[in-house]
């Protein structure tokens, strides 16, 4: 299981779909306050369609409580386009926390600092700024699973015959 955390995310219709990407991959969702909408919030109800029921979601008052909770037992990647490393080159085990920031900001840059060692960036070319949040995700998520070999998904798939 992979933990996604989400740093004060500001639309809801990103967050909605990445409810949806975590119901998908049996990832658990952590959402870090304050958050840029209510959470019965009809577009973020709408964009995770009826797989609310599928996924644990926890929230925080701060990032500090999901790392002083967390990160003696787990590793933790922050997601930045500011990363030297690509999200492709780490190694990422079970249990692993994705870090994401918020759309206009991304994640604060003392926080990258402190663990510049674990920053990872998702490649794109020079002049374009970052992709969105939900896309992001779902790239760092399925990288992460195609690397621990797509454990508990669905591997095969049937074309209907008539």
């Amino acid at each position: 299981m992979l933990n996604i955390v989400l740093v004060e995310p500001e639309i809801p219709q990103n967050t909605g779909n990445i409810v949806r990407t975590c119901a998908a991959t049996g990832s658990k969702l952590h959402l870090v306050r304050p958050l840029g909408f209510e959470v019965s919030d009809k577009h973020l109800k709408r964009a995770g369609l009826d797989y609310w029921y599928l996924v644990d979601i926890t929230y925080y008052d701060s990032f500090s409580e999901v790392w002083d909770k967390f990160s003696k037992e787990h590793n933790f990647w922050f997601f930045s386009t500011k990363a030297e490393n690509t999200h492709s080159d780490v190694k990422y085990a079970d249990g692993d926390f994705l870090v994401f920031g918020k759309e206009t900001k991304g994640l604060p840059e003392d926080l990258l600092r402190a663990h510049y060692d674990h920053c990872v960036r998702i490649p794109m070319i020079d002049e374009s700024r970052s992709l969105n949040l939900g896309n992001s995700v779902c790239t760092g998520v399925y990288e992460a699973l195609r690397q621990l070999g797509y454990p508990h998904l669905k591997r095969e798939g049937k074309i209907p015959t008539r």
